[in-house]
């Protein structure tokens, strides 16, 4: 290892090491905030001011993080695993659902700081946490296809969307594969070139919107907060989520750079990750989660000092201030998007399959049962005629039509009581 944690870095390195980071840093946010923005937005301009929002929650969240959080070179970005909460309850609002999200960034924040992420761990075991993985995953196929195919009308259109998006698929995994060193976590950011490069040659160019007419600051819009008791339940189960991920993505890289007082630094830096997501709800944003991607970088480039993200940070929240940097991203084609998420969902599925080989994982017929029971309601549930869920009071509409909380719910069932092995 070339730098270590705490190690101080030239300007010159900095730099580059930093802008390493903030290129690492910008596929995973402009992919999910424009998903999220079109959940809401029809209006372009509007879509891009979201994004730009959501730099500026990243860039501070990742800043914040160095310095009085985790104090680890971990990358924050929007969690996918709110996203899946935001679809399942369109018909709830947005300020229902962003309302819910702020009061579970408080929860979290208070488990982070008063050291209550113990009880947490030993809920999910390493079956439960495989199964949130494949989950995240598999509940996201319906926006990954809306993505695939924006123009259902047109059948040759989307013949074409579909080959391209199997190509363009393999050629991901076959690039991921291949590319030496850093140049392998760069794999994201150059589907996002060469897709978009690809699609508007065969495609056409969708063309750049226009940017929006106020500035970042006077774009902010603070949600009118609404308790809906069946949105809240349901985004209680997409925070433990999102918990799992960060306590996952904080010991691993700590482990792996032999960090000390492991317990102040996942105690500080969920209790922030609570507070981002709780300021992130209170301006209808989507909250962040720090990535598990980081190790791979720091493996590439042999540098894991905290510094280095400092240019990294401040360029994402440089980029909240660019409309025009903004727009030319948000213009990415809508299929290269899809492209770039089945990718990116893909290797969150492997993921959670490779969890299975390591102890409690797959031992017996009765832990394949845990597994496969979760995976099939969630996918039944995400499937269902929308219909169905009418007959049900709307209090418990957000959990019953949202597939990856029934599946969360059928795991704890049988892991934690019907399947539970005694204990001698």
């Amino acid at each position: 290892m070339k730098y270590g944690l705490d190690d101080k870095l030239s300007v010159g390195a900095m730099f580059l090491y930093g802008l390493q980071w903030w290129v690492v840093s910008l596929p995973c946010v402009v992919i999910l905030g424009t998903i999220a923005a079109g959940m809401y937005y029809s209006d372009p301009s509007r879509q891009i001011a979201y994004v730009q929002q959501l730099f500026l929650i990243m860039g501070l969240t990742m800043t914040v993080q160095i310095f009085l959080g985790h104090r680890l070179p971990l990358n924050p970005g929007p969690a996918s695993t709110l996203l899946i909460g935001m679809g399942a309850s369109m018909s709830l609002g947005p300020d229902a659902q962003y309302s819910a999200t702020a009061l579970c960034g408080v929860a979290l924040a208070v488990i982070g700081f008063c050291g209550l992420i113990g009880k947490l761990r030993r809920l999910f075991t390493p079956r439960i946490v495989s199964v949130v993985l494949i989950l995240i995953a598999t509940t996201l196929i319906p926006t990954i296809l809306r993505l695939m195919f924006p123009n259902q009308d047109d059948s040759h259109l989307m013949a074409g969307q579909f080959v391209f998006v199997l190509i363009a698929v393999f050629i991901l995994f076959y690039a991921n594969t291949r590319l030496p060193g850093l140049a392998k976590s760069l794999t994201v950011l150059l589907g996002i070139v060469v897709g978009s490069t690809a699609y508007i040659l065969l495609f056409g160019s969708p063309g750049l919107p226009p940017p929006p007419a106020e500035n970042v600051f006077s774009s902010f819009r603070v949600i009118n907060f609404v308790i809906d008791p069946g949105a809240l339940l349901a985004f209680v189960f997409c925070f433990l989520a999102l918990a799992i991920n960060e306590i996952g993505s904080i010991e691993s890289l700590g482990h792996m750079l032999e960090a000390t007082d492991m317990d102040s630094r996942l105690k500080r830096g969920m209790g922030l990750t609570g507070v981002a997501n709780a300021v992130s709800g209170c301006f209808g944003l989507l909250g962040p989660v720090d990535y598990a991607l980081s190790s791979g970088v720091i493996a590439a480039t042999g540098c894991a000092t905290r510094y280095a993200m400092i240019p990294a940070g401040v360029g994402l929240i440089a980029c909240g201030f660019s409309p025009t940097i903004v727009s030319v991203l948000v213009s990415i084609p809508t299929p290269v998007m899809g492209v770039l998420f089945l990718y990116l969902m893909s290797t969150q599925l492997a993921s959670g399959i490779l969890m299975l080989k390591g102890p409690n994982g797959l031992d017996d017929f009765s832990s394949g049962v845990i597994i496969a029971l979760p995976l099939m309601v969630g996918l039944a549930v995400t499937f269902a005629p929308p219909a169905l869920y009418d007959a049900f009071p709307s209090l418990l509409r957000p959990l019953l039509a949202n597939g990856f909380v029934m599946g969360i719910i059928t795991v704890l069932i049988l892991e934690h009581w019907l399947l539970r092995k005694k204990t001698t």
